[in-house]
Parts: C-alpha cells; structure tokens; sequence
C-alpha cells in the first residue's frame, strides 16, 4: 500500500502539466474566484503544459536520429549524458527513497522560500525528481539510511530548489522585463556563465532578433521558417556523412535518407512552434493565479518554471544556443580524448534544450557575440562536468550514461565530496548548516528593517 501511494506521489509531483494545474486551482481558490474562473484558469494552465511537453516530444523525436546519425558519421564512441536513462536506472533501487525525498522536498522548498528572502517555489516536476533522485544515491553511497536520508536529502533538495533560481532571477528579470516569473531548471550554473559572458563580450553587439535580412532574404525574420531552413541543411549534411544505407536500415524504415532527414528537420521545427504556443498560453495563466500562492501562503513568491518559458522571448538566440552549445560539446569531446580521460559525447537532446536557453541568456546581456559565446561555453561546461560526478554516483558511475545538465553534476560533485571526505556526519552537518544561513540571514536583514523604520518614525 505504501508503494502504491509512493507511485502515486511520483506521479503527480513530477509531472508539471498536473504540478502547475494544482498550483493553479489552489491559487485562485485562495482568490476566492468565481468556479468559471477556476475552472478556466485551472485548465488553461493544464493544457499549456501538455502543450509544452508535446512539443517537447516532438523535438526529442526528431533529434535523437541526429544523434544517431552523428555517432554513425563520425565513428565516436562515449558517455552519453541523459536524465531520463540515468534516473530510470536508478529507480529500479531508491524509487521509495526517492520519492519520500521528493515530496519532503518540495515542502522544505515551501518552507524556505516562506521564512528566508529566496523566494521561489521551484515547479518543473521532472526535474526536482531527477535532483531527488541523484540525491537519493550520493547520501546511500554515503552511508545514510531511514530517517536521517530522507530529513538531509529533502533539505538539500529543497534548498537547490531555491538557490538555483534566486541565481537565475537577475537574467531573467532582463529576458522577461518584470519579477513575476522565475526560472527553473537545472542547468542554471551555465545560463548564469553564459549571461555573465554575454556581459563582458557583448558591448554594442545587436540582438539576435534585430539581424537585418536583405530583403529577398525577409522570409528568414519568420524564426520558424529559419529552423526549418537551418535544421534542414544540418540533417542533410550529417546524412550525407552517414550515408544512405545506415539510416535507411536503421532510422528511416526504408523512406529515402535525405527524405527522411528534412522531414526530421522539418519536425523539429514543428515542435519548437508547438512549445513556444504552450509557453504562452501558460504564462497567461499561471501568473495571475499564483498571486493567491504567494499574498497568502508565501508572500512575494515566484513560480520558478520549465526552461522554454524563456524561448519566445527570442526564437534566434535559441537556435544559434543550440549550434554553438553543441559545437562546445564537440570540441570539449576531443579535449578529453586528448587528455585521455572519459569521453562524453555531445548529447542532441541536452545540448539543444540547454544550449538554446544559454543563447537566451547570454543574447539578453550581450547580443549575438553573448548568445553565441555564451552558448559555446555552456556546451563546454556540461562536458567537462560530468566526468567528475560520475566517480560519486556508485555503482551508477560506471553506467553507459550519465545526468547531462550542470546542476545535478555540480550539486552532486559537491556533496559526493563532502561524503568521501567527511563522511555521513559530515554531509549532514554541512547541509543543515547550509539552510540555516539563509534562515539567519533573513532574520538579521529583518531586524535591520525594523530597527530603519523605528529610526526614520
């Protein structure tokens, strides 16, 4: 019965199409909305998720037959980084611990954004499963069990849920021009890089969605009718390179490979328009009724959201992020062939939906040069650091995959570290310590405010 009502748990929380219609329902409830509205809002909210995972399924799709394809090509063998590979293997053995993790988790993101200044409540379910579960294996490694495994871990999950995106905000601030909506995704230590490259190199440098287009060239301005162009050209190339008969064999059924590749091309570009349909539609919705989330519950929260909230913000920089992210991923692959070490392989899926949102932020602070720059050093970074997480995931480390994004590997180096080094007693101090400072933090910076307006009355 209790796996049964863990199954349960997993299922509505790591699934943001149900998370963020809950979210909705009980913010406008809270509003005491008339039920039309409830009911409308609840809805809506729904069905911009579902929208925003079908495109995602569809992107996905069409991509991994490149990363095929490219494997083929150019006779590269390696680590393959994949969230959803690493966490299913996983599963198999801490799936209750897991889920007791996840759920006390998402309390304690609660707890902290309600009694600390880091204000977000972290609401890309599949994620926070994906860090629960990678939390879940380091603290076994470490050698904590029952109660004290699942008190740490919810605590160290709950607490990434709310630095990452207090990390994000600045950029994001930029990106969206207002505060209401936060960012929440686990990559963001190279979005930061990336903004923050996009700050130095990028003075004077134009937008990606202010490039002039000659004028019989003006199609282009229509960032779908790019993808489309663009990816086309891409699949062909890489198809040329594979030859006809390994994908035909293989992906295709039969279907002419070039034929294939630009309907995969083509496809793609379909499901970066579905998504940035979704995303509208969701943050039509949501905000409004997470304003009876955070007036009553948590006051001046934000709802952190999924990284392809940012995209229709600009649709070239996230086509140039993914070009760049994966031409950073190739490079950084021959960099660990050269110093002999584990080769990671440019994951298609990772490095786009990673690698595109770099190019958001990086083009937000610095144009073009930031976008691209930006970009390319977030595909070096979720290269590099992979290979140092893999040692601390156990047994797991010597799974053909890893997680591909650059919070999971740098939380889990971190606290993979702390428990090699200091042990069960010494990850569990380090991380209560950890959640106390914003605590004290906030109760100084408090009083501060107090004691100010005692002064000026």
């Amino acid at each position: 019965m209790l796996n049964k009502t863990l199954v349960l748990f997993m299922d509505i929380l790591s699934q943001p199409a149900v998370l963020i219609a809950l979210i909705s329902f009980i913010g406008l409830m809270i509003q005491k909305k008339p039920a039309s509205e409830v009911i409308k809002g609840t809805t809506k909210s729904f069905l911009g998720f579902i929208v925003i995972a079908a495109g995602a399924g569809i992107l996905v799709g069409s991509l991994e037959p490149f990363g095929k394809m490219f494997e083929q090509a150019f006779n590269v063998n390696g680590v393959v980084p994949n969230n959803e590979a690493i966490v299913a293997m996983a599963l198999s053995k801490f799936g209750s611990t897991t889920a007791l993790i996840m759920f006390f988790g998402m309390l304690a993101n609660i707890l902290i954004a309600r009694f600390t200044n880091l204000k977000y409540i972290f609401l890309t379910g599949h994620h926070t499963l994906y860090m629960a579960c990678m939390i879940a294996v380091i603290l076994v490694v470490a050698g904590l069990d029952g109660f004290m495994l699942i008190l740490i871990g919810s605590l160290a999950l709950g607490l990434i849920m709310a630095i990452f995106p207090a990390m994000a905000q600045p950029f994001m601030k930029k990106i969206i021009g207002t505060d209401q909506v936060a960012f929440g995704h686990f990559s963001t230590i190279g979005y930061a890089l990336s903004g923050l490259i996009g700050k130095a190199v990028g003075k004077k440098s134009k937008s990606t969605e202010d490039i002039n287009f000659p004028k019989g060239l003006a199609f282009l301005r229509d960032s779908s009718v790019s993808i489309a162009l663009t990816m086309t050209l891409l699949y062909v190339i890489v198809a040329l390179f594979t030859g006809p008969s390994f994908i035909e064999s293989e992906l295709s059924g039969g279907t002419h490979y070039l034929v294939y590749s630009v309907i995969q091309a083509v496809t793609f570009a379909a499901g970066v328009f579905v998504i940035l349909s979704g995303v509208r539609l969701v943050l039509a919705e949501i905000v409004p009724a997470f304003k009876g989330i955070s007036s009553k519950l948590v006051p001046d929260a934000k709802p952190a959201l999924d990284c392809p909230i940012v995209f229709p913000y600009a649709p070239n920089a996230v086509l140039i992020g993914f070009f760049s992210s994966f031409l950073g991923g190739i490079v950084g692959m021959f960099l660990l062939g050269a110093f002999g070490a584990i080769i990671i392989l440019p994951g298609v899926v990772p490095h786009f939906f990673t690698g595109a949102t770099a190019g958001v932020f990086g083009n937000a602070t610095g144009g073009i040069r930031g976008a691209t720059l930006g970009s390319f050093a977030n595909g070096l970074i979720i290269t590099f650091l992979p290979v140092f997480l893999m040692p601390v995931l156990g047994d797991l480390g010597f799974a053909n995959t890893t997680f591909s994004d650059t919070d999971f590997a740098a939380s889990g180096i971190f606290l993979g570290n702390a428990a090699h080094y200091l042990g069960a007693v010494g990850v569990t101090i380090i991380v209560i310590i950890a959640v106390l400072i914003p605590i004290i933090w906030s109760i100084i910076r408090k009083k501060q405010s107090i004691d100010r307006t005692n002064i000026s009355a």
